[in-house]
């Protein structure tokens, strides 16, 4: 039984990794090495926080002004507006109250889940000192930046989501850099940060191959199946036989999924940050600043500032201004903040209109299954996502319902 996995970021090496451990024959494919998408350059955050609906009605008012704003949290390219038209009519439907309630307790069971699954995939596999102890501070410069998010604070009350409101003389006792301007912040214990995420891919790959799994490079465009797939087609004339297929290969996976005559409403949700390696502070926990829409997280030997964004589609190229404005933003919660040594990154975040993603069988293709869509919430769902898989794959009984999660679903 030949199992190939599409993508070999961090969602589809862990669950190249978990497949291989219970058996199965896996090729991890890519056309490029593991850990070189958006896995390189995500906010390194185990983010069990961040589950909340991002098509609750208090966001997609906002998105005209937003996108008036070349400075707003949201941007989209003017040129990508029609495009974008029916995946955000659906993302208006994901609004109705009752649906958002759903979509909360979706999301929520996996990140539940989420922490303590990372946990146990790094002990398993030596790599728990890849995880930092410290939470992380959601900043506000008064009551009423914290009103403005408390619909945010009153979901994880409702799901008991470990949190706790502190002063800002309590959050610069954590973070002395922060500035005075920051009057509150909400601590959140269980939002930890990964030391680097594209280094954990890499690791993670490493232990798949002593397993015996097999990484291939190659640039899928097409699939060989009868009454269920057979083999995986590559741009060079290559075939790659397979029993099975797992399609995770982030926002293109839905290029993919065409492919099977099995589309799927995903977009880009292009995101930027700057990785500082001579900051002129340090810091020991992750920020956020809702009101401001940016996060940085000590990761990779520096500081990484990012947050926003930006709709464009898969081809565009990538627009700098926006890793600046983050910075910009950034300095003002870090008046010590030096941007010196710094590279900058763009890269493509999966985004579903519902925002919860896709872990399911096909249901067109016997043999395909999809790992797809999991946002800005790939690092924190990896390890969860991958048992998932594992049990739907190889026959098992998930502990969580994954009817909801379904591919046809929209």
């Amino acid at each position: 039984m030949v199992t190939v996995v599409i993508g070999a970021g961090i969602i589809g090496t862990a669950i190249a990794y978990d497949l291989q451990k219970r058996g199965r024959s896996v090729v991890l494919l890519d056309r490029d090495a593991p850990g070189k998408g958006a896995s390189f350059g995500n906010m390194a955050s185990i983010a069990v926080t961040e589950f909340m609906p991002a098509s609750r009605p208090s966001v997609w008012r906002q998105i005209p002004g937003w996108m008036l704003d070349p400075e707003g949290p949201v941007r989209v390219r003017p040129s990508y507006m029609p495009r974008l038209v029916p995946w955000f009519l659906r993302f208006i439907a994901a609004s109705r109250p009752a649906k958002l309630r759903a979509l909360e307790a979706q999301g929520a069971a996996l990140c539940g889940r989420a922490l303590a699954d990372t946990l146990d995939l790094l002990r398993e596999t030596e790599l728990e000192d890849q995880i930092s102890e410290q939470g992380c501070l959601s900043l506000y410069t008064d009551a009423a930046e914290f009103k403005a998010d408390r619909e945010h604070i009153e979901i994880l009350e409702r799901f008991g989501f470990a949190h706790e409101v502190i002063d800002g003389a309590a959050a610069r006792a954590l973070e002395p850099a922060l500035s005075d301007k920051i009057g509150m912040a909400v601590r959140f214990p269980d939002n930890r940060s990964m030391k680097d995420p594209y280094k954990l891919v890499l690791a993670l790959a490493e232990r798949f191959v002593a397993l015996g799994g097999h990484n291939e490079r190659g640039d899928v465009v097409g699939f060989a199946r009868s009454d269920q797939i057979t083999a995986v087609k590559l741009a060079d004339g290559r075939e790659i036989a397979a029993d099975e297929v797992v399609i995770c290969a982030g926002a293109f996976s839905s290029r993919l999924s065409k492919l099977l005559d099995e589309p799927i409403p995903l977009e880009t949700e292009r995101g930027y940050h700057t990785q500082i390696m001579a900051p002129g502070i340090t810091m020991q926990h992750s920020i956020i600043w809702p009101a401001r829409a940016f996060m940085v997280t000590p990761t990779a030997g520096g500081i990484r500032v990012g947050g926003t964004v930006e709709m464009a589609g898969l081809d565009a190229p990538p627009d700098y201004r926006r890793a600046k404005v983050t910075v910009r933003r950034a300095q003002t919660a870090l008046p010590g903040l030096a941007c010196a040594e710094f590279t900058e990154w763009m890269g493509h975040r999966p985004a579903l209109p519902d925002t919860v993603p896709i872990i399911s069988v096909s249901a067109k293709v016997r043999g395909v299954f999809y790992a797809v869509g999991h946002g800005h919430l790939g690092l924190t769902y990896a390890a969860t996502t991958a048992r998932l898989m594992g049990d739907l794959i190889t026959g098992g009984r998930p502990e969580i319902d994954l009817h909801p999660y379904r591919i046809n679903r929209f």
